[in-house]
């Protein structure tokens, strides 16, 4: 018993010593979203809001990293008429049915980018298709030994196409205006009893 003892102390120690160095924060739905914009004969932009953005951003405090991981709800998206809102969830554009989440996942990026600005890199899925993608962080002021009430602001152009987004492409631009607004709070825990 006193042998697996032995064994078990130090393994004990280095998990609470890792729990200690990271932290998951949670993205807050209520306060976060994101939004699209793509141009339309060159004179217009079709754009919406996707309300419905969670997930997490897990923060490594040895490493002074943190990596964001975010799903969107396609069906979340709110446009300015009802015909337009139909159209970017048919199969021709987001294929809401079929693809009923958009995910992105960064890289480990330097806490001193979330706050001062810099580059997101990380894994854009669409329709069921992945893509390396940059994002452009806009600074931000935020505590980073918490991270608590951060906003993390990301904006950038993808190319439709190479999400199997094909359609209309004499009227409609292939290049899409993404962005993201993350508003990050602590995680839920459940009381203890």
């Amino acid at each position: 018993m006193k042998r697996v003892i032995r064994h078990l102390v130090p393994a004990v120690l280095l998990m609470w010593s890792v729990a200690l160095c990271a932290a998951d924060l949670r993205i807050d739905p209520d306060k976060s979203h994101a939004e699209f914009g793509v141009r339309l004969l060159w004179v217009s932009t079709v754009s919406g809001v996707f309300d419905n953005i969670r997930g997490d951003v897990s923060v490594d405090h040895t490493k002074e990293t943190a990596i964001v991981n975010a799903v969107i709800d396609a069906e979340s998206i709110r446009m300015e008429s009802a015909r337009l809102r139909r159209w970017v969830l048919a199969p021709e554009f987001f294929d809401a049915v079929h693809y009923p989440q958009i995910l992105f996942v960064s890289a480990p990026t330097p806490l001193e980018s979330l706050i001062h600005g810099g580059t997101l890199h990380g894994n854009l899925t669409i329709r069921g298709i992945t893509h390396e993608v940059d994002f452009r962080l806009i600074a931000s002021p935020c505590d980073p030994a918490t991270m608590r009430e951060c906003t993390i602001q990301v904006q950038g152009i993808i190319d439709r196409t190479r999400f199997g987004m094909q359609g209309r492409r004499g009227a409609l631009s292939d290049r899409v205006n993404l962005g993201m607004v993350i508003v990050v709070t602590l995680p839920v825990t459940n009381p203890t009893p």
